[in-house]
């Protein structure tokens, strides 16, 4: 294997690719980001490891949600505390089904390039490069808006920045305390169109959390403390590879090289090529890495890309992140688990992200999805997993804590699409359907035991 270096991917095919006009400013902007502090540090990347590892054996799930693709303008300490308190909320419920802890990892603080299926964008006979996200270009359909421009980077490296201190800031001021799950409530917990029994379940089990809390520290239980404190993870797709690596350095006292943009990178289904520019960026980074693995994937070649990424069977190094869709996953999963449970066994975490493979585009040319068939792909990959002697160790959803109308069900219907559809890339589980999506995977993972 040739030796690695934050710049070897250079050498390597690179899909979704950047094409920029100005190659000194680029380097430029480059040197710039090298010089910044880093945004994560590699105490928290081993902190999440450790915890992954738990989870690779059945003793914690993951729960990874937020933006599809977060924008520079979303970067207000409203839409952020509102991600926060659905993340939360979530995995509240999560922890009362499952009797497990659970690991919040957002899709946030970095969650600014997107692939694209293709490089350009026709309108009116207009040909203009596509919209890959805020640290690309912007998504007005101009020339100037959507030309590469390298100081998207900085851009995104400090709204990166202004999210983790805020909710690094939110965490220091008690807003994630679980003696007080009633302060994550959002205004649509009192909506008219929120089920009542939703609601009830949710007050009544909040309730329950704080009275069992109250009671072990009256006895005195000195784990209170570590029980009580709740944890945020920072994740987003390392698509462009200018932005990691000029973050990418070695630590003094660690051995290896940290990607200090984010805690848990991952790989796009896109983007996992063996032979391609990700995959040899990733397999040098010291950080837990996570990869997308679609219906199209063969299980030799996740073998490989599993052997290239952790090559020394180190626990908390790699998640799976399957997104099957709801039709494919019970053909397309099984094959996939038996071979790498039988080759690398619990080494890998194994997590379901039930979004991007039910994406439907309506008549008009409205991307949305559909709740039942959301739910469905993560039923049927509890079910894949149980069969075949493994466990679901994780979800990950595309949601917001905003009262969005982009995907179906819920309360939901066609209708009600462009009442207020905010996305600029895919849709979004809303607040309710996002608490709705939690207490269904609850009743299955109480069920399952």
């Amino acid at each position: 294997m040739s030796p690695w270096s934050p710049q070897s991917w250079r050498d390597r095919p690179v899909e979704q690719g950047v094409a920029y006009a100005d190659e000194d400013e680029l380097e430029r902007v480059l040197a710039k980001l090298r010089a910044l502090p880093p945004l994560v540090t590699s105490w928290e990347v081993e902190r999440l490891k450790r915890l992954v590892a738990e989870a690779q054996e059945g003793k914690r799930f993951l729960l990874q949600g937020g933006d599809c693709a977060e924008t520079l303008g979303d970067c207000r300490s409203d839409v952020i505390a509102a991600k926060l308190k659905i993340l939360l909320q979530m995995s509240l419920v999560l922890i009362h089904g499952a009797r497990k802890p659970v690991i919040r990892v957002g899709r946030f603080a970095g969650q600014y390039a997107k692939p694209r299926s293709s490089a350009t964008e026709e309108r009116g006979g207009q040909v203009l490069p596509s919209y890959f996200g805020d640290l690309v270009n912007r998504p007005d359909f101009t020339p100037e808006a959507r030309r590469a421009d390298p100081r998207a980077l900085l851009d995104g490296y400090s709204h990166a920045a202004l999210t983790l201190n805020f909710i690094r800031s939110l965490s220091a001021a008690g807003f994630a305390d679980l003696h007080h799950p009633e302060y994550w409530d959002l205004d649509f917990l009192s909506r008219a169109d929120l089920p009542e029994g939703l609601r009830a379940e949710y007050k009544a089990m909040t309730d329950r959390l704080s009275g069992a809390l109250r009671f072990l520290e009256a006895l005195g239980e000195q784990t209170v403390d570590e029980l009580t404190r709740v944890e945020f993870f920072a994740s987003h797709e390392g698509l462009n590879l200018h932005y990691e690596s000029a973050q990418t350095r070695a630590v003094p006292r660690r051995a290896g090289f940290y990607d200090l943009t984010t805690h848990m990178p991952w790989i796009g289904e896109r983007t996992r090529a063996v032979s391609g520019a990700h995959a040899e960026f990733f397999r040098g980074i010291a950080n837990t890495v996570a990869v997308k693995v679609g219906p199209t994937a063969r299980p030799e070649e996740i073998l490989d890309l599993c052997a290239l990424l952790d090559p020394r069977g180190e626990p908390g190094k790699l998640v799976l992140i399957t997104r099957m869709g709801a039709t494919e996953v019970a053909r397309a999963l099984p094959p996939l688990v038996r071979a790498v449970h039988a080759r690398i066994g619990r080494r890998v975490l194994w997590v379901a992200d039930p979004m991007h493979g039910n994406t439907v585009t309506l008549a008009g040319g409205v991307k949305t999805r559909s709740f039942d068939a959301i739910l469905r792909e993560i039923e049927l990959s509890f079910d894949v997993h149980e069969a075949e002697g493994t466990r679901l160790g994780g979800v990950h959803f595309e949601l917001t804590g905003e009262d969005v109308t982009e995907c179906l069900g819920g309360g939901l219907s066609e209708a009600d699409l462009d009442r207020r559809y905010l996305s600029v890339c895919d849709p979004r589980l809303n607040y309710r359907q996002a608490l709705e999506m939690a207490f269904s995977i609850a009743r299955r993972m109480a069920r399952s035991g």
